[in-house]
């Protein structure tokens, strides 16, 4: 034995259960249908549910929105098929479901519908993220080009300075004071006559 139900997805209230007993049930804003949907994008009595043959058919009943059953408007009466979706309208959108029942269990039967609560969801806890202190944490300030300019020109006059040394230190150890270019340097230094 199967109980069938229509499971709103979509519309004023998601999530709302709507159980479908009886031989006829009227869909509509209207209060008095078996499924009441209060929208203005329904229509007072915007279609109907028939029990044949152990199977609902749905039909719209000249709605202005139209009644649909997954994706095609209804041009007369459809047998409706567990997981159909009928929407009513553009918005209102409702899951049809049968429920397989156990013919000896015991059933409380609400005419009125019912909401599905969802399950409560669990917070979720951050992993532990330990703080980075303040001595190793990136500087605020964008990083910075740094002009090389000066670096390049003070190490081409570093090693000029050294050439400049190991030159004269030459020149002195092997007694070259006295050869050109040297033996202008050796005047200058020493006084004319210096070099024979």
């Amino acid at each position: 034995m199967s109980q069938f139900q229509f499971v709103m997805r979509s519309g004023p209230t998601p999530g709302i259960i709507f159980p479908l007993e009886g031989d006829q049930i009227h869909i509509g804003r209207d209060a008095s249908n078996g499924v009441a949907i209060n929208d203005a994008e329904i229509s007072r009595k915007h279609s109907r549910l028939s029990f044949q043959g152990g199977k609902y058919v749905l039909e719209d009943l000249g709605s202005t929105n139209g009644t649909f059953v997954n994706g095609q408007r209804l041009a007369g009466p459809v047998v409706l098929k567990p997981g159909d979706v009928v929407s009513l309208g553009e918005h209102i959108v409702l899951m049809y479901d049968a429920i397989n029942m156990d013919p000896g269990a015991t059933v409380a039967v609400s005419r009125k519908a019912t909401r599905i609560e969802p399950p409560p969801v669990q917070a979720s806890v951050p992993a532990y993220i330990p703080p980075i202190p303040a001595s190793s944490a990136a500087p605020s300030t964008p990083f910075k080009k740094t002009n090389m300019a000066p670096i390049i020109i003070g190490i081409v006059v570093f090693l000029f300075i050294c050439i400049c040394i190991s030159t004269f230190v030459w020149v002195d150890a092997t007694f070259r004071w006295c050869v050109f270019p040297f033996s202008i340097i050796a005047e200058i230094l020493r006084g004319s006559g210096a070099c024979p």
